[in-house]
């Protein structure tokens, strides 16, 4: 039996993709790309509301966040290609809980969004958190609920049992 098809990707959550990747192409991933998100994508620009709010919009509408396992409603959105400059696109929601351990060959940058005010993703609250190429984590939602987008270099995971 094959499981119902989502609705589509809205066009402004795409639109909002894709500024955020064309702006990230060619830069490393490290530690100045988080400062440097922060300060022009961060949780006080305009952009990283209009995402919050497609991302709410997408969950509301069943076109994010489609899968669920242990706890964590996850979904890829879109694959690495040309119009998001080679990252893949996933978003997870996650209320109080810890992830499954992984790596990230070659990086991965995370949009943090609590939907409750006080929530942290992996410690850190509304913003930017980037792990660099090779670092490995469990990802973790504290203090409440929070929506993550991650974007991933070339669509890059490596799932672990560590």
């Amino acid at each position: 039996m094959s499981q119902p098809e989502s609705p589509p990707v809205s066009e402004p959550f795409q639109a909002l993709v894709r500024t955020i990747t064309q702006a990230l192409a060619g830069r490393a991933v490290d530690a100045s790309l988080e400062a440097w998100l922060n300060e022009e994508w961060g949780a006080q620009s305009s952009w990283y509301r209009l995402m919050k709010a497609e991302c709410e919009r997408g969950v509301r509408e069943g076109w994010l966040c489609t899968r669920e396992a242990g706890g964590i409603r996850y979904g890829r959105v879109l694959p690495p290609g040309p119009p998001t400059a080679g990252f893949s696109v996933d978003v997870v929601d996650m209320h109080d809980v810890v992830g499954p351990h992984h790596v990230h060959p070659t990086g991965e940058l995370d949009l943090v969004m609590p939907l409750t005010p006080q929530a942290q993703f992996d410690g850190t609250p509304a913003g930017w958190k980037v792990y660099g190429p090779g670092t490995a984590h469990r990802p973790t939602v504290t203090q409440g609920r929070a929506l993550v987008l991650y974007l991933l270099p070339e669509g890059r995971i490596e799932f672990t049992r560590a």
